[in-house]
């Protein structure tokens, strides 16, 4: 009896990318035109898995040129834009033979894969520090210092301590490690990358918690970054504890 291809889909769909060559074998000598659509959507995932490999791999390039260093740290932050909310930094110390795909810049990726790829960093590095600089600070001490300060907190907060530091673009004062600095490097560096996530996701569900006591900025949706309902609600409510004075001075806030 012929197999039924709604059978058929459902073992594609159930397929990791190690089985795909055997489901491929397997019916690529069936005719029906819907076997063969499936044959072909198998050598698709079998490519796109191929070239998520070879990405990651080339973002390997700092992490391999430095592996004789020790223990490699990224280090990124997020939240320097925003008119509300405190500005983190991540810090991620990755195994060295870190097998993690689809790490890439943190606003490269949907909030769903950012979850996912949270969750897998938490649980395979071999350490991750996070830094917290609230809206009061940034004030006190600009932006950049604040920045400078939560990537402090975050090297500081790591349980094991880093050889070298690969930092998105900026030298960090005050800091005795080797640090190299790499522009755009969240989407170079999978050590970058992975602190880049990791602060990004913290960050958002921090967003998400004031927005539950701070209801009318949209903090949830908009994570305190200047949309138009944004601004429209601060010029109706004023500043909520949380807004950068800093920030908002033109905003009639």
């Amino acid at each position: 009896m012929e197999e039924k291809i709604s059978h058929i889909k459902e073992k594609l769909q159930a397929a990791s990318v190690t089985e795909l060559p055997a489901f491929i074998e397997a019916y690529r000598e069936d005719a029906r035109g819907g076997v063969q659509s499936l044959v072909e959507r198998a050598k698709k995932r079998i490519a796109a898995y191929e070239k998520e490999v070879a990405r990651t791999k080339a973002m390997r390039v700092y992490e391999e040129k430095y592996r004789s260093c020790g223990y490699i740290c990224g280090i990124d932050e997020v939240g320097r834009g925003p008119l509300a909310g405190p500005v983190v930094a991540g810090a991620v110390i990755l195994p060295k033979d870190c097998d993690i795909l689809y790490l890439n810049d943190s606003k490269q990726l949907s909030a769903k894969k950012r979850e996912e790829l949270y969750d897998i960093i938490m649980e395979k590095a071999v350490s991750v520090g996070l830094g917290f600089v609230s809206p009061q600070r940034i004030d006190e001490i600009n932006i950049l210092q604040a920045t400078y300060e939560a990537m402090r907190q975050a090297i500081h907060k790591l349980s094991v301590k880093p050889d070298i530091l690969l930092n998105d673009a900026v030298t960090i004062p005050q800091v005795g490690i080797r640090q190299v600095p790499i522009i755009k490097g969240d989407a170079k560096s999978v050590s970058i990358a992975a602190a880049s996530i990791v602060a990004k996701v913290t960050r958002d569900r921090m967003m998400v918690e004031y927005d539950s006591v701070l209801p009318g900025y949209g903090f949830a949706s908009n994570k305190g970054y200047g949309s138009a309902e944004h601004i429209a609600a601060l010029r109706a409510l004023g500043p909520s504890p949380i807004h950068r004075r800093s920030f908002i001075k033109n905003y009639g806030a």
